[in-house]
């Protein structure tokens, strides 16, 4: 499994023809205390770049972006009774939402883990 990350600090899986998307530790420690994810329904068509998710802390409502396009085909139905999952394990039970891969070249715009910790460094 290949796991990509963002600029905006979501970061993706890719397996075969099926990405899982969440967002990044630093992501979650910028935003503090997860209290609300509002997430995509099964079946909507996500658009690389656009927004496919909430996220709301204590400190601020934050916009979720679609790493890359594709169809909603699963959601993390865990983070309605547990939001805080994102705070306690954002990279791993805190996932948001898996899709189905519409173009994989557009996985090549992407950071792997070195190139998104040199990002995170710079900020």
């Amino acid at each position: 499994m290949a796991r990509y990350f963002t600029e905006e600090h979501e970061w993706i899986d890719v397996e075969g023809d099926t990405a899982t998307v969440g967002i990044t530790d630093y992501a979650q420690g910028q935003l503090g205390d997860i209290v609300f994810v509002e997430l995509p329904a099964v079946g909507t068509p996500v658009e690389k770049g656009k927004d496919a998710a909430v996220v709301e802390s204590v400190k601020a409502a934050s916009d979720v972006y679609a790493p890359i396009s594709g169809e909603v085909t699963e959601i993390n139905d865990s983070l309605d009774g547990d939001p805080a999952l994102v705070n306690s394990s954002p990279e791993e039970d805190g996932w948001f939402f898996k899709l189905t891969i519409a173009d994989k070249a557009q996985l090549e715009g992407l950071m792997d883990a070195a190139a998104y910790k040199s990002f995170v460094d710079g900020l």
